[in-house]
């Protein structure tokens, strides 16, 4: 059951209204099905308004942000909680504890490197969770397209295009997360192809 997220998303405030539209609906049915989000902590962007929404909607919203961010005000100053870390790797730990699951939304490459870990993590058997990559207007269909040539080309298994699921719509966030494949910490033992 899911009951905590950890979502990714970017703080750009200049990007296409579409990517702000989808954001609130996800944080609408998060916050309708009483799913505690874990974010960056940023007041800008889909990271604001996917605070903003939580919190309109009476959702719990947890933000993650090292100290030197919030020293120069990028944080959200109205989240439930609020926990600061002393460096970057820490913050990538913090969010992925006792999470239920991960969602991504669009992003630049803070968010595509956050992604891309918990993938890599997967890999390993360290992360186990669902991941789902919320596809807006065909954002990620260049990253889509580089895991399947990483596996078309034995760089990954065919298994591992289990350890993640694209959705187009914000509505199939939630499906696709509690309909994931099932992954353990022994998938370490066929993450390197021979």
């Amino acid at each position: 059951m899911i009951k905590r997220v950890c979502v990714y998303c970017a703080s750009s405030a200049k990007i296409n209204k579409i990517y702000f539209d989808a954001t609130e609906k996800l944080a609408s049915y998060l916050a309708d099905e009483n799913i505690e989000v874990v974010c960056g902590g940023g007041s800008s962007g889909l990271m604001g308004k996917l605070a903003d929404t939580m919190l309109a909607k009476g959702g719990r919203i947890i933000g993650i942000m090292p100290r030197f961010m919030k020293e120069v005000e990028w944080c959200h100053t109205n989240l439930t909680e609020i926990h600061l870390t002393e460096t970057m790797h820490e913050r990538k730990q913090k969010f992925l504890e006792n999470t239920d699951g991960l969602i991504t939304l669009a992003g630049g490459c803070g968010t595509l490197e956050e992604l891309l870990e918990a993938i890599t993590l997967k890999r390993l058997g360290l992360f186990t969770k669902p991941i789902v990559i919320l596809n807006t207007n065909g954002y990620y269909e260049p990253l889509k397209q580089m895991l399947d040539k990483s596996i078309e080309e034995n760089f990954m298994s065919e298994l591992h295009r289990k350890m993640w699921a694209f959705v187009n719509e914000p509505e199939d966030v939630l499906k696709a997360l509690n309909e994931a494949p099932e992954w353990n910490a022994d998938s370490i033992e066929f993450a390197v192809i021979k």
